[in-house]
């Protein structure tokens, strides 16, 4: 027996050994020049070869003849030293210091510096150099926040700090196979790459074991990725026809899948990683994606933050149609396939839109271009025109209601939005009323108007809206308390797309632990790693009594996964953040108290974190520490309502109502789109005596964002003890008005 396993032992060893030596590894693009010299060509000196470089003279764009920029007070200083360029600038203290470019980032519309700020780290330097041209306002050093709040030192957005760190934030999208290699012990970064830039490797995956076999000659024309020795294919562009009585072409196959979008939606979309990444997997099973929630996007879809592209593409007819990226853009150059509204006119018949009967505008004109009305661009980082890609027709109507950009308008500065709707209407352009009323349910949800769930109880269960948009819908739905919330949810957790799945499980947060659990432990083990750990964050409260020895053993495999992926990014104040939550709801506060420590070291003016923390600690009855903690975070974001109102609970549950009641009244002030602060501050006007006040602030938040069941029974209540009877029966109608809508009695 001993012979036997010792046999075994040393079989397992020698097929591990294959494994590793099978195991495909990173080639370089010199390697893949001696097959593809076409595409390599393409490639260099395209944005994705020149995505990041060493510092030298044939890279650096800006000025560094002693050159100096003013922000805020600080002068920054742009100079050169025995070869090598410098920076003098602000360190995190506030402090001018001497940094030495290591490396640029980017090159065209800007380029930005990275600068050593410790062992292993990098950071992006927020004054960067504007490479346009002197006739369109460039050739200047400028900082990327100017127009915006003003970051200082104690910042979180100070170049220094975590949002601008290279290793944690940059390196992936910017550079091939890298691995960040943050130990959280030493809070320190030991990050390699294969490649300093985006090269071949960095979309197709690692090459080794196709060239091998290609040298073999085991390499065919029609072969699928794996005979091929890759791990996935990009070729989705896909046969396109149209016949002569037709103005739109179409696939003559169907899109298959994702593959390609999902590979370039890896950097080209808002997220967060999860774990390592694997080449030809969703986007979602190595991302956690952002959905299109305010004040990422407009509540339409439009894009709003710095969302890049993605997500807005999923929300396109294009991307229904199975339109790829590389229908449009040349991958490896990344140049358009054509010029001007040639692009579109592959499939759109260029006598039907790429004329005035449909335009509206001269054909030369800038107006008769189609990006112009359908991809409109918005500026982020200062100067970096992004067109947003959900490719919609403008709709003015929906800019005069909820506050959206349209086209017609950012083209036409001197003109309303309501001058933009007439031209429209006169033209005999209308919109979808559909898309009016989502727009205007999401901005009203938001606000907290329980009207708005009838319309989006009927998005959610749409098939015609986007996967990304329905996702977003079932959040809201969830954040409204809606009664069909466990039905919705039910319906997409049986939905084949993961973006679907992940947001239904999100949803179900208010949900008590026991009813989560019968509904998701059938998704302990989904086949996408978004959706395993959404349910791991939302199953972790369930208490083990309650289950079986089985369950608890297919929970603690799923949570050890949960904490594993999460160890890779400790660096990250968000991870923290999820992290103690998850320990809270295991009842570990000893764990949960440290994660929330950790994440305001990482970014001390993190609110959430802050805000849990002294719960945390009053809980405890470190009540002396929870009020410091408040009062420096206070001192420090004097504007935070949050912080304010969590100051008020904290010293009113104290025994100081007079402070507390003044903490509140400026929690209320400071608020804006939501209604609890003022909520709250009323109800405790109200139980202190100052009755008539508590109705006045009560009665202009109703008036401001009506439709909220919580704020008319405050009303109701109000005026019964006062014995208003004209109020009483003004707010209850009001209150059955909201019910009846929302289906509730």
């Amino acid at each position: 027996m001993i012979f036997q396993h010792t046999a075994l032992l040393f079989v397992s060893l020698a097929l591990l050994t294959l494994a590793a030596q099978a195991e495909p590894s990173f080639v370089g693009n010199e390697t893949c020049a001696g097959c593809h010299s076409t595409q390599v060509t393409d490639w260099t000196d395209s944005h994705h070869d020149l995505a990041m470089q060493e510092a030298s003279d044939d890279t650096v764009l800006g000025d560094f003849d002693n050159a100096k920029f003013v922000y805020e007070g600080v002068t920054t200083t742009f100079y050169k030293k025995d070869g090598s360029f410098w920076v003098e600038t602000d360190n995190e203290k506030g402090q001018l210091r001497d940094y030495p470019v290591k490396y640029v980032f980017g090159v065209y519309p800007l380029q930005q510096l990275l600068l050593p700020t410790k062992e292993g780290s990098l950071n992006a330097l927020s004054v960067a150099w504007d490479s346009r041209k002197s006739s369109e306002g460039g050739q200047r050093w400028y900082h990327i926040y100017e127009g915006q709040d003003p970051v200082s030192a104690d910042s979180p957005l100070h170049w220094t700090g975590i949002y601008h760190n290279w290793n944690s934030r940059c390196a992936e999208c910017h550079s091939t196979n890298v691995v960040k290699g943050y130990d959280a012990a030493s809070r320190t970064y030991t990050t390699t790459y294969d490649q300093i830039d985006v090269g071949c490797e960095a979309c197709h995956g690692p090459g080794s074991q196709h060239v091998q076999w290609a040298k073999e000659g085991k390499v065919r024309a029609g072969q699928t990725p794996a005979d091929m020795g890759l791990q996935l294919s990009l070729a989705a562009r896909g046969q396109w026809q149209r016949a002569v009585d037709e103005n739109i072409a179409h696939r003559s196959t169907p899109l298959k899948d994702q593959t390609q979008v999902d590979n370039c939606g890896r950097c080209h979309a808002r997220r967060a990683t999860l774990g390592d990444y694997h080449y030809g997997q969703s986007l979602l099973n190595t991302h956690r994606l952002s959905t299109l929630e305010s004040p990422l996007y407009w509540h339409d879809g439009q894009i709003s933050d710095e969302v890049y592209v993605y997500g807005s593409f999923m929300q396109s007819k294009m991307a229904k149609a199975g339109v790829v990226c590389s229908n449009c853009h040349n991958p490896h150059s990344n140049e358009l396939v054509a010029d001007g509204n040639g692009v579109c006119t592959q499939c759109h018949k260029p006598e039907t839109y790429d004329a005035p009967t449909h335009h509206r505008h001269a054909v030369t004109s800038s107006g008769g271009a189609c990006v112009a009305c359908h991809m409109p661009s918005q500026i982020y980082m200062g100067v970096d025109a992004r067109r947003d890609h959900s490719m919609r027709i403008p709709r003015p109507d929906i800019s005069i209601t909820t506050g959206s950009p349209n086209a017609c308008t950012q083209c036409h500065e001197d003109k309303t939005d309501g001058w933009a709707h007439d031209a429209l209407r006169d033209w005999g352009v209308t919109g979808r009323f559909t898309d009016l009323n989502l727009a205007k349910a999401r901005m009203a949800a938001d606000r907290g108007d329980m009207r708005a769930l009838p319309t989006l109880e009927s998005l959610v269960a749409d098939e015609a809206v986007s996967p990304l948009m329905r996702a977003s819908v079932i959040e809201q739905m969830s954040n409204l308390g809606s009664r069909q919330l466990p039905t919705a949810a039910a319906m997409l957790l049986r939905a084949d797309n993961p973006v679907l799945r992940t947001s239904a499980v999100r949803s179900m947060r208010a949900m008590p632990p026991t009813q989560r659990y019968l509904m998701l432990r059938p998704f302990i083990d989904d086949v996408s790693l978004s959706v395993r750990m959404e349910v791991a964050q939302l199953l972790a409260g369930v208490p083990e009594s309650e289950l079986r020895p089985k369950d608890n053993a297919e929970l603690n495999l799923l949570f050890a996964e949960y904490l594993a992926v999460q160890s890779d990014h400790l660096d990250m104040p968000s991870v923290q953040l999820q992290l103690a939550n998850f320990w809270l709801d295991r009842g570990e506060a000893g764990k949960a108290e440290a994660a929330l420590t950790e994440a305001l070291l990482l970014n001390s003016q993190l609110e959430p974190a802050l805000i849990n923390l002294v719960d945390l600690l009053r809980r405890n009855g470190n009540n002396t520490k929870a009020s410091q903690l408040l009062s420096d975070a206070i001192q420090q974001s004097p504007d935070a309502g949050t912080l304010w109102f969590s100051q008020g609970l904290h010293q009113i549950r104290l025994g100081d109502t007079k402070a507390g009641l003044a903490s509140l009244k400026r929690a209320a002030e400071l608020e804006d789109e939501g209604s609890r602060h003022r909520y709250v501050y009323a109800i405790a006007l109200n139980d202190t005596g100052s009755k008539s006040e508590a109705m006045s602030v009560l009665e202009a938040l109703n008036s401001r964002h009506p439709g909220q069941a919580d704020v008319l029974n405050g009303l109701l209540a109000f005026a019964r003890d006062a014995g208003d009877r004209r109020r009483y029966e003004q707010y209850r109608t009001q209150l059955v008005t909201v019910l009846q809508a929302t289906g509730a009695r």
